[in-house]
């Protein structure tokens, strides 16, 4: 287990270690316990939000040898074999990689034949919107009329892509985007576990900047232990660093600058981070979630809180203050000045030039 990484080291084996997803867990439960199993399940929802991991959970759940309730037991044969990946009766497909009607006829051919050792044959297909038009449709005609050992688990990021017959004949569950109090948890668990030092705002900026992901986020410590080592403490200007992160109050005298017209000096400002080693497709990210920020709060106070935004008491004070004398509008002008300027930063010899030009378009705007 020492040579794993985190996200895999932690990944949940039962339901009461799950981490938010509350009433996908709960409905899951009930139909197990209940014994009210569905051919099919449709897990749609953003990467990193625990899609896949309660699709193996939920295999591992119907067809534990000593289940008493709704949770695996992880000591029986097939909850060690899914487990460890040696599931004979357990067959997951990468639709990114396998998008053809081939890959789906050859799967098609396996459900022909009944589970070897478990009650159920489980297919988990990942990434299944990238299913070519041809296998889809092959897909679909399985799905219709499958066998009743089998179950089909669909997972997709973009649900709005697959055939709407498809998504019909399935029991749809849509995961939310994780909170940034929730991946703290998980990452407090973590770092128990593993018995690391952390400074407690390192784990809000790993948080923060893991956009909703828990995956993302435990990659990021597992990146962030490796500086100090596990007797070390991890500092948070340390992750600063690796990360190319910006903080906050950067961001915030950053639009100051903007605000007051002050083209020169935000334009020094920027250049000065680029120097001092901020990693710039990072600094324009977090520059447009402020930007966001600022227009929601315009819009509502109520939808800028400590929970959903990451930002303390005090930034999101200042967050208000600095919108005080903006209209949504003129908001909006700015965040999708950036967003342009984002694109462009891709395709261009001088980086920082796109923002350059968005920072002199927006401050002769305003």
């Amino acid at each position: 287990m020492s040579n794993l990484v985190l996200y895999r080291k932690y990944r949940p084996q039962s339901f009461s270690e799950i981490v938010a997803q509350e009433h996908i867990v709960k409905t899951l439960s009930n139909s197990i316990s209940n014994k009210s199993i569905s051919h099919a399940y449709l897990f749609s929802g953003p990467r990193g939000s625990g899609k896949t991991t309660i699709a193996r959970l939920f295999a591992k759940a119907v067809n534990c040898q000593d289940i008493s309730s709704f949770e695996p037991c992880n000591k029986c044969d097939s909850c060690l074999e899914i487990a460890g990946g040696r599931s004979i009766d357990l067959i997951e497909i990468d639709a990114a990689s396998h998008t053809g009607v081939d890959d789906i006829r050859e799967l098609i051919d396996g459900i022909k034949f009944g589970p070897v050792k478990s009650k159920y044959k489980i297919f988990i297909i990942d990434e299944c919107h990238q299913l070519s038009k041809s296998a889809s449709n092959a897909l679909l005609k399985t799905l219709e009329e499958p066998p009743a050992y089998a179950i089909f688990l669909l997972v997709t990021t973009e649900a709005h892509k697959m055939l709407p017959t498809i998504i019909s004949r399935c029991q749809r569950f849509d995961f939310k985007k994780l909170q940034v109090q929730e991946i703290i948890q998980k990452l407090e668990y973590i770092i128990k576990k593993e018995n690391v030092k952390v400074e407690p705002s390192a784990l809000s900026l790993i948080a923060l900047n893991s956009r909703g992901s828990f995956r993302d986020a435990e990659t990021l410590l597992d990146q962030c232990i490796n500086i100090s080592g596990k007797s070390g403490l991890l500092k948070t200007e340390d992750i600063k660093e690796l990360l190319g992160i910006v903080e906050v109050s950067q961001i915030s005298s950053f639009v100051d600058l903007l605000l007051t017209k002050n083209t020169k000096e935000a334009i020094i400002s920027l250049n000065k981070m680029i120097d001092s080693g901020v990693d710039l497709q990072e600094f324009c990210k977090t520059l447009i979630f402020y930007v966001r920020q600022c227009l929601l709060s315009k819009i509502n106070d109520n939808f800028l809180t400590v929970q959903n935004s990451g930002f303390s008491f005090e930034e999101i004070e200042k967050i208000k203050n600095q919108t005080t004398n903006l209209t949504e509008k003129s908001i909006q002008k700015i965040l999708e000045s950036f967003i342009e300027a984002e694109n462009k930063m891709k395709y261009n010899s001088t980086p920082q030039l796109p923002l350059e030009l968005a920072i002199i378009d927006i401050t002769l705007s305003l």
